[in-house]
C-alpha cells in the first residue's frame, strides 16, 4: 500500500520556522520525485518545492526561494521541507506528493498537480502576525 505521511505542521509566529516531513512507503522511492504543495483557504493548490530522491535535484517556487529548503533522507524514505522566515501568507494546508520520474527530466512540470501519482494527507501550517 502506497503511503505518504506528512507531518510537522503547527502554529508559529511570523519570522519563525517549521520543518515538515513526508515519510513514503509502498513504492520504489528512488524512482520518484517528491513535491510539496500547499492550499490556502479560498485559493487553488500551488507547488512549493520538489526534489528527486535519486539525484537530489531541487526546484522551488519563487515565493519561497531563500526561505524554504527541501531535502531528502534516502535511508528513511523521507523528504523534509525546512521553512524559515515564515510569513502569514504561508498559512495553508501543506501536502506532499510523489511523481514517477525514473531518472527523466521533470523540472519543467514539477509544479503541475496532474504529474503526481500519489498524494498524502495535508498538514496545517498557521503563521500568526
Amino acid at each position: 500500500e502506497v503511503q505518504l505521511q506528512a507531518s510537522g505542521g503547527g502554529l508559529v509566529q511570523a519570522g519563525g520556522s517549521l520543518r515538515l516531513s513526508c515519510a513514503a512507503s509502498g513504492f520504489t522511492f528512488d524512482d520518484y520525485a517528491i513535491g510539496w504543495f500547499r492550499q490556502a483557504p479560498g485559493k487553488e493548490r500551488e507547488g512549493v518545492s520538489c526534489i528527486s530522491s535519486s539525484d537530489g535535484s531541487t526546484y522551488y517556487a519563487e515565493f519561497v526561494k531563500g526561505r524554504f529548503t527541501i531535502s531528502v533522507d534516502n535511508a528513511k524514505n523521507t523528504v523534509y521541507l525546512q521553512m524559515n522566515s515564515l510569513k502569514p501568507e504561508d498559512t495553508a494546508v501543506y501536502y506532499c506528493a510523489a511523481q514517477l520520474i525514473q531518472g527523466r527530466a521533470y523540472g519543467s512540470a514539477w509544479y503541475v498537480e496532474g504529474e503526481y501519482d500519489y498524494w498524502g494527507q495535508g498538514t496545517q501550517v498557521t503563521v500568526s502576525s
